[in-house]
């Protein structure tokens, strides 16, 4: 995880004082703060790609790659919203997904991270596909 986002990055540490203060994250304040519920969102989605425990088919491209890892930012959007105590800002909801796209089209800018996530689940897959499927190469010849 360090790898791609360092213990000091903003979702590192809306991550950990979320995860550190789970019952009081939000008292501090008179809606629930969106930086903090942005930047965890994405520090949750990478998490979860990482893990590759729900992932199916892996991205072929960092278009797919981006679009899975948005769809996990909003499911930690959406829990962290059910945890809070108040109700968000109007538009709170948009700039929130809008913060946390834009933490993970900056992680992906960096660095080779793109190249590195999209080959992550890629060879895992293939191995996977040689043993349930020993006579069945994969790909397929073309």
């Amino acid at each position: 995880m360090d790898r791609f986002l360092s213990p000091a990055s903003p979702e590192a540490i809306a991550h950990y004082h979320i995860t550190e203060n789970a019952s009081s994250w939000d008292m501090d304040h008179t809606s629930p703060p969106e930086a903090t519920i942005a930047h965890c969102a994405s520090y949750k989605a990478l998490s979860r790609f990482l893990s590759g425990a729900d992932l199916i088919f892996p991205p072929r491209n960092r278009r797919e790659l981006e679009g899975i890892l948005h769809r996990y930012s909003y499911d930690a959007i959406h829990n962290l919203i059910s945890m809070a105590r108040s109700s968000l800002q109007e538009g709170g909801y948009s700039r929130i997904c809008h913060f946390a796209e834009q933490s993970i089209r900056s992680m992906l800018n960096t660095g080779d991270n793109t190249a590195v996530l999209l080959a992550l689940h890629r060879l895992c897959n293939l191995q996977e596909r040689s043993i349930l499927h020993p006579h069945h190469p994969y790909p397929p010849p073309l």
